[in-house]
């Protein structure tokens, strides 16, 4: 009797220990980062409010004011007779103001945040952490990944954060966004990194080239702009959008790696140059060809496999110059396997402009090459 006592003494202590260790881990984070020397760890405080308190001085707000053309009267409240009588009433320019978030990656006064923060304005204003205000420029846009540079002055005390690898995350992992949300500077909150690789089209965004991180912390507005970090205080995206309606909540970052790419460009070009094929595409699978075939009205016989399917062409494009036709099923580009228009993308973003692009196409049933050489993508450049 008296073992077995001491057994169940043991086994309390031993679920006392598992659950002191659970807490442990949630309430303070890895172990790894309450060993680094990069904070300053208290044990009375989470590993988010040491993370935070690291990454916050790097995090801004931007205020942005932007000329309208505004008319003078608005015209649908004016009687079609006065109307007539007035003539052209003529514009005048309004002021519209705009507020979102960015973050310094580096000393020398250089600021990451989304291209529809900053497009298109007269005047940016930088607001640090401690409450100064400085002027920024913007250095250049690029709307296809919405993302944007901001140069201020360089001075002493200019805290930079450092930039992550956003091929390392993992789903579950911990996920931080920081920002100023409806103009409340220093906000944080916390969730986990819900899934990745998310298509922006998949969203309603047919005019951007983006796979985006997928999180559960609270994004609103006014924290776009703003960095999305891991538990080790490094960036790994920069929040760009939050759904509403139905699956609110969900917010999306666009990758650190892909900003940082963009970084480079748009110092050296002021610029981001995309390659452009001209031609739709959808996803064509086994199942989904079948399901063609066994139509009787069906006008086309699809080949049952994977690929992207051409469901159009531009004129005058570089797809139809290179002689692309709707039906044709590209299975190949450059070497690689085409399973979806996805993976297509990702390899005409990855082609140089006038330079040969092989493609690989299923065409009633026959292989054929195509060689097409991309040209900018029209509006952007």
């Amino acid at each position: 009797m008296l073992r077995l006592k001491k057994l169940k003494i043991i086994s309390r202590a031993s679920k006392l220990f598992i659950i002191a260790s659970f807490l442990s881990c949630f309430l303070f984070g890895p172990l790894s980062v309450l060993a680094s020397e990069d904070f300053q760890i208290s044990q009375s405080h989470s590993f988010v409010a040491n993370v935070a308190k690291k990454v916050s001085p790097s995090v801004v707000r931007i205020d942005i004011e932007r000329n309208i053309e505004a008319d003078e009267f608005e015209s649908d409240l004016l009687d079609p007779l006065l109307r007539d009588l007035l003539g052209d009433l003529g514009t005048y320019p309004q002021k519209e103001r705009g507020q979102g978030s960015g973050v310094i990656i580096d000393s020398s006064g250089l600021i990451l945040t989304n291209a529809h923060v900053v497009e298109r304005v007269d005047s940016v204003m930088i607001t640090l952490q401690n409450g100064n205000q400085v002027d920024g420029k913007v250095i250049g846009t690029d709307q296809v990944t919405d993302l944007a540079l901001v140069k201020v002055d360089s001075f002493s005390g200019l805290e930079s954060a450092k930039l992550g690898d956003s091929e390392d995350i993992q789903v579950g992992d911990w996920a931080i966004a920081l920002g100023t949300p409806y103009g409340l500077e220093s906000t944080v909150t916390l969730g986990i990194v819900s899934s990745l690789h998310r298509d922006i089209n998949s969203l309603g965004f047919s005019d951007k080239r983006l796979d985006l991180i997928q999180t559960d912390a609270a994004i609103n507005p006014g924290n776009s702009g703003g960095p999305l970090i891991n538990s080790n205080g490094e960036v790994i995206g920069i929040n760009t959008l939050v759904r509403s309606g139905p699956g609110a909540g969900l917010g999306f970052a666009i990758p650190i790696n892909l900003a940082s790419k963009v970084t480079n460009q748009l110092i050296a070009h002021g610029e981001v140059i995309h390659p452009y094929l001209g031609a739709q595409l959808v996803l064509l699978n086994e199942r989904i060809a079948k399901e063609h075939n066994q139509d009787p009205n069906a006008l086309i016989f699809l080949p049952e496999r994977s690929g992207a399917l051409v469901q159009s062409v531009i004129p005058e494009s570089p797809a139809e110059e290179g002689g692309l036709r709707r039906g044709d099923l590209v299975i190949n580009a450059d070497g690689n396997e085409i399973n979806d228009p996805k993976s297509l993308l990702i390899q005409v973003e990855n082609a140089q402009i006038g330079k040969p692009f092989q493609l690989l196409v299923l065409r009633n049933s026959k292989e054929i090459n195509l060689s097409i050489k991309p040209v900018a993508l029209p509006g952007i450049s």
